[in-house]
């Protein structure tokens, strides 16, 4: 049986498949920045009441499916999780420790699809890429 949440007067699941990709499609999700992103991710959605049930991150772009209470509205809490993430990467990464305003690490939209029936299906699909991504590095390693 499927998991049903709830608010104070409301049961509800609503899965989404997210997908945003990095302004210019640069690569440049690797190494230490790749093994973090998920921790702040979750913590982000976290905030938002959200929950990341599934994600990857991908050399140039994230995969993620996250269930959203109905009292956010999606661009809200993807734009919030987009918006962060690019602040801690260049407090991090970039050595600024101001506002980071002006520049973006993201691209401006993002794809997202509901999930209902075919949550299996897209579960799979990004464990897919996980085993995939995986057998990739090990082939660049040998």
């Amino acid at each position: 049986m499927r998991q049903v949440d709830s608010l104070s007067h409301t049961k509800w699941e609503c899965k989404y498949h997210i997908v945003f990709i990095l302004k210019y499609r640069r690569k440049v999700l690797f190494g230490q920045m790749r093994r973090e992103l998920p921790m702040v991710f979750h913590q982000l959605s976290g905030q938002k009441e959200s929950l990341i049930e599934a994600g990857h991150v991908m050399p140039n772009h994230v995969h993620m499916m996250i269930s959203i209470p109905p009292k956010y509205a999606i661009s809200q809490v993807v734009g919030y999780i987009k918006g962060k993430s690019a602040i801690y990467i260049a407090r991090t990464y970039s050595g600024r420790h101001r506002s980071y305003v002006g520049q973006h690490f993201w691209a401006r939209g993002y794809f997202v699809s509901t999930v209902g029936r075919d949550q299996n299906v897209i579960w799979g699909s990004i464990r897919h890429q996980e085993k995939e991504d995986r057998r990739v590095e090990q082939l660049n390693l040998v």
